[in-house]
């Protein structure tokens, strides 16, 4: 499944590529290939918004190649092996990396790696990570969070750091307000499609779980 659907992202890439980036789609891209099946595709639910080796102009007026962006977070990914990035780099190679990175925070995109051997060992941890960041910034112009209720995206924002079901004494301590005022949140936020329940009874729910639309809502232009 995930290498059919990376197949035909990959060849969407290339056909809309020329030049160097277009070189840089054709070397071997396991790591980027991994980043992509063990934490961005199954965080983000699909790969459409994503660019490989989305180019940059680095301060020294060089391109530079990110691994993997998501203009709409402002957000770079890389996948570093740390064979290549660490045991065997060179000093020349090791102070590229650094300008590198300046460029990338200069532009102001936010610089995002994974290791090799997290991506292949620590999956859920990686994943939680993304969640957290998207949770910190998803209200931000063009993501769909800054159309709902302050306190609506508060309760998302909560609930995407914590990755568990939550009880309304949990939304309670996160918004400081009654808890009639925090049912009638849950409530909207149910009706919308935003948190499912889970548990309970069908008259009584006993705790809630965000849904995969609002965590796409988080991502959403």
């Amino acid at each position: 499944m995930f290498e059919q659907e990376y197949e035909s992202f990959w060849k969407a890439q290339v056909r809309n590529a020329s030049g160097q980036r277009l070189e840089m789609l054709q070397r071997d891209l396991t790591g980027t290939k991994k980043l992509l099946e063990a934490v961005l595709l199954p965080v983000l639910g699909s790969l459409d918004d994503l660019i490989l080796e989305y180019e940059m102009l680095s301060v020294s007026g060089m391109k530079i190649y990110a691994v993997v962006c998501l203009p709409r977070l402002r957000t770079v990914f890389e996948e570093d092996s740390f064979v290549t990035h660490a045991e065997k780099i060179t000093r020349d190679r090791f102070s590229f990396e650094r300008v590198r990175a300046r460029s990338v925070a200069i532009l102001g995109y936010t610089y995002f790696p994974y290791s090799r051997d997290e991506l292949e060992k620590k999956a859920s941890f990686c994943q939680r990570n993304l969640f957290e960041l998207i949770g910190r910034v998803g209200n931000v112009e063009g993501t769909g969070m800054n159309q709902l209720p302050v306190y609506e995206r508060e309760v998302l924002r909560f609930a995407v750091y914590n990755r568990k079901p939550f009880q309304l004494k949990d939304v309670c301590e996160w918004l400081q307000l009654r808890k009639e005022a925090c049912r009638q949140v849950v409530r909207e936020l149910e009706f919308k499609g935003l948190v499912n329940a889970v548990g309970g009874s069908a008259t009584r729910c006993h705790k809630f779980m965000i849904s995969e639309k609002a965590v796409a809502l988080l991502h959403r232009s």
